[in-house]
């Protein structure tokens, strides 16, 4: 049996390497794990569950609730409330892990997942920490896994014709890009704010301590859970990490900017030492590479938005991008990265779509997709190595701005913020004891 022990210290080589070739033959029926079944968890199990070629076996929880309404549905799968028993005891029973919990979960769950030879898909943003960013997309490498992180709506075929639009050159050469989304406090979760002072009392149906994973120890409030975590510092990502994966996906995917070189902030509300801030701009800069000069990328929350002239005056959606080029703009309407146009209007009016070039996901569905390559199919679209990681570490580079309240220059190759030691920890995170992965 593989101890608790190795499962989160990274000693699992020899364990995994059993287990690599552990295929899944197309004929046969993918057993998948699901840890966290509410919230995206929820979505997740609507889309495995109708799969003919999926079988759920087991769910793990650490709140009962949750569990028992996915269970409800699948009464033979088996549960858990502790992941790490999970894959301790059932690990052989698994083939593959879908990953729905709290931001600062995601990598030690996948990690653990994938050294057991796992195949794994993982909620955005995949990590709560740059490093974590990297070791998940170098474990998936290693470990041949097929991952998938759930921007779902990337499999969209109107994601993927968008991507092969900006590839024809329509645009000319690319100067800047606008990502933006009003999820930043506003009723979605609380952003801007201080930590509360009361302590209220853990509810019956929730083991906290298992909630809070790797992250430091607090008192319980409701204010955390459910779903209103992802403002806080230490559980979440804020909307730079939520919406920035969704928004800016279609658009990273096609210029393919890499990692880059500075953020920094350009106007925020209050910087809080607990919570993100409730709006903010940021100005993000790639260096020039692969015939492409210097890129800027423009990311607003809250209640700030892209100037409108960048798309002719018109209203500006909730969420979105906008590619701009010298020759032409696109602009990307909602966060799915499916429904774009170009612009100007009447310049582009019927213009015809490109040659699909990139592969397509089975019925537009990313779960599908993931099913598919986890069966020996051509790789997801959104796999840790290929465009995940870098697209998480991005946006977590941006949140170090807000972080530390500094400019930040990226030292990538180091994986430092040159400078400004106060933005470590959120680069190389320090676990809770007992939690190390």
């Amino acid at each position: 049996m593989i101890t608790r022990r190795e499962m989160l210290g990274g000693s699992l080589a020899a364990g995994a390497a059993a287990w690599l070739g552990n295929r899944v033959s197309p004929n046969d029926r993918l057993n998948v794990a699901v840890v966290g079944s509410s919230g995206r968890g929820g979505e997740n199990l609507k889309g495995l569950a109708p799969l003919a070629d999926v079988n759920l076996v087991a769910f793990c929880d650490v709140d009962a609730r949750s569990l028992e309404r996915g269970l409800k549905s699948n009464p033979s799968a088996k549960s858990f409330r502790d992941w790490r028993k999970m894959l301790d005891g059932i690990h052989k029973e698994i083939d593959a892990v879908v990953v729905s919990t709290p931001d600062h979960m995601h990598a030690p769950v996948s990690l653990a997942a994938m050294r057991l030879g796992k195949h794994v898909y993982c909620e955005k943003p995949l990590t709560w920490s740059i490093e974590e960013a990297r070791l998940m997309a170098e474990t998936a490498r290693r470990q041949k896994v097929a991952t998938q992180m759930g921007t779902q709506g990337m499999a969209g075929d109107g994601a993927r014709a968008g991507i092969e639009m900006i590839r024809t050159g329509v645009l000319g050469e690319i100067r800047e890009l606008h990502v933006w989304t009003d999820r930043a406090g506003k009723g979605w979760w609380p952003q801007g704010i201080d930590r509360p002072g009361e302590t209220h009392p853990v509810p019956a149906n929730l083991d906290w301590d298992l909630w809070l994973g790797v992250a430091p120890e607090r008192p319980y409030n409701k204010i955390y859970h459910p779903f209103r975590w992802r403002g806080w510092k230490d559980f979440g990502t804020g909307a730079v990490g939520d919406m920035g994966i969704h928004n800016a996906a279609m658009a990273y995917a096609a210029l393919r900017p890499g990692l880059p070189e500075s953020v920094e902030i350009v106007e925020t509300s209050e910087l809080k030492a607990e919570t993100f801030p409730s709006w903010s701009k940021l100005r993000l800069r790639f260096p020039a590479a692969d015939g492409r000069g210097p890129l800027l990328m423009y990311w607003y929350d809250g209640d700030r938005m892209p100037p409108a002239d960048l798309i002719g005056g018109k209203d500006v959606a909730k969420n979105g991008a906008i590619v701009v080029g010298s020759k032409a703009t696109l602009y990307s309407i909602e966060w799915t990265g499916a429904n774009w146009k170009l612009l100007p209007e009447d310049r582009f009016a019927g213009h015809p779509r490109p040659e699909a070039t990139l592969p397509r996901a089975p019925q537009e569905d990313h779960h599908r997709e993931w099913v598919q390559a986890c069966k020996g199919g051509t790789p997801a679209f959104c796999n840790f190595p290929d465009l995940a990681s870098p697209l998480t570490e991005t946006m977590l580079v941006a949140n170090l701005a807000l972080r530390t309240g500094k400019k930040i220059s990226w030292d990538a190759a180091a994986m430092k913020a040159a400078g400004c030691p106060e933005a470590d920890p959120a680069i190389r995170r320090e676990y809770r004891k007992g939690w190390a992965i």
